[in-house]
């Protein structure tokens, strides 16, 4: 049977990621330092190592992933660099000690968070977009339905022209342009507020309820409300379409560049400790 990197070995990494949760938070209940806890304690420097030779750690996944003939499957490593990455909330936030100022270790710490956050969304992102993918997709890709939806505009603007001359025009106004993409948000929305086939098909189907058309205009109506019918639900799935992949592939444009820049802020702290502070 599959087995998902988040159940990866009975959730294995989990388990590990909670243990060395757990120990790092006792540590820090039964630490009592002269002064108050911070990153310059014997408790602060260990949790600061093992912090920064984790991050180094789960960034070699970046390198790792994209290396084959492995000994290690990549579903471990995945459930690891999950598992782990999650437990630097807790190792990096108790090396703080909860002391933050506008430094380049407080920027250090918010550049972790990011690259936490972001992680989690991209692991939520890639455990339930394919599915949705699949399903919205109906053995259809995108580029079949644009090719459908095209192969639909040529019909209805050929139906169209035996009706009057209102009637071409809005059938061509919904063709003149396919309205897919845009701006990032429109993409993200899934949605096209604007979409002049939706228009078109509310202008027939209000000029059908009128009934003030002969039979042959009126069967000729509904077989272009027919057409345009499923124009629209074609329209629908290739922006949820575009949506799910701009899911699936904006995290990666703040995960990876957060990572880099997370160890360069990461080095100077370490610098800056050790020779200037």
């Amino acid at each position: 049977m599959h087995e998902s990197f988040l159940t990866y070995r009975g959730f294995l990494f989990l388990k590990v990621a909670g243990a060395v949760g757990l120990l790092a938070l006792a540590l820090y209940m039964g630490h009592a330092p002269m002064e108050a806890p911070n990153g310059g304690t014997w408790l602060g420097y260990g949790l600061g190592t093992v912090s920064a030779l984790l991050i180094f750690w789960l960034a070699w996944f970046g390198v790792r992933k994209r290396r084959y003939g492995g000994v290690k499957p990549l579903r471990g490593w995945l459930s690891a660099h999950v598992y782990l990455g999650s437990a630097l909330l807790v190792l990096g936030t108790l090396h703080t000690g909860f002391q933050f100022g506008w430094n380049v270790h407080t920027l250090a710490y918010g550049l972790m968070l990011l690259v936490i956050a972001s992680g989690i969304f991209g692991t939520v992102a890639y455990t339930r977009l394919p599915r949705l993918v699949t399903e919205n997709r109906r053995r259809q890709t995108l580029e079949a339905m644009v090719a459908e939806i095209s192969s639909l505009d040529r019909e209805a603007r050929q139906a169209a022209m035996s009706l009057d001359d209102t009637v071409n025009a809005r059938v061509a106004e919904a063709s003149e342009r396919l309205q897919l993409g845009g701006s990032l948000w429109r993409i993200l929305s899934g949605r096209e507020p604007a979409c002049r086939t939706a228009a078109c098909v509310s202008y027939l189907e209000g000029l059908a309820s009128k009934g003030s058309l002969g039979p042959e205009e009126g069967a000729i109506l509904s077989t272009l409300v027919r057409l345009l019918y499923r124009k629209r639900e074609l329209l629908q799935r290739a922006r949820l379409d575009l949506r799910y992949q701009a899911l699936l592939d904006i995290w990666l444009h703040i995960h990876i560049p957060a990572t880099v820049l997370l160890i360069v802020a990461l080095i100077v702290h370490v610098v800056a400790v050790f020779f200037f502070w």
